[in-house]
């Protein structure tokens, strides 16, 4: 696939879905830590979101990266919007401020805060 196809792909996962995690590995087993880490927020949260597994497309691994000019992944994305990697989704979830993103963006999810 040509980086306009993959883009094309990339940007209709994103909108399609209002919440989105381009991962290594998937929900069930994810395969790094930091994908682990998102994740863990997320099921805290009791968010519905859609995991993309970038170890099965070396094209879309690839892509995610030139997409968002991020060098890492996994990376969340919110209602279109790119929120970040996994040490900004914790500072967010321990600050609070990803529960109030959900809120802003109408994602059902639990009121639940970071466990000290």
């Amino acid at each position: 696939m040509s980086d306009t196809d993959i883009h094309n792909w990339i940007r209709k996962q994103v909108a399609n879905n209002d919440v989105v995690l381009f991962m290594k590995g998937n929900r069930k087993f994810p395969q790094c830590g930091f994908s682990g880490q998102v994740i863990q927020v997320l099921d805290h949260l009791g968010v519905e979101y859609q995991d993309i597994n970038v170890l099965e497309d070396m094209s879309i691994r690839d892509g995610i990266k030139s997409f968002t000019n991020w060098p890492t992944v996994p990376q969340l994305y919110v209602k279109g919007e790119f929120v970040g990697g996994c040490d900004i989704i914790r500072e967010m979830f321990q600050e609070g401020e990803l529960h109030q993103l959900m809120e802003q963006k109408e994602i059902p999810h639990h009121k639940r805060t970071a466990v000290v």
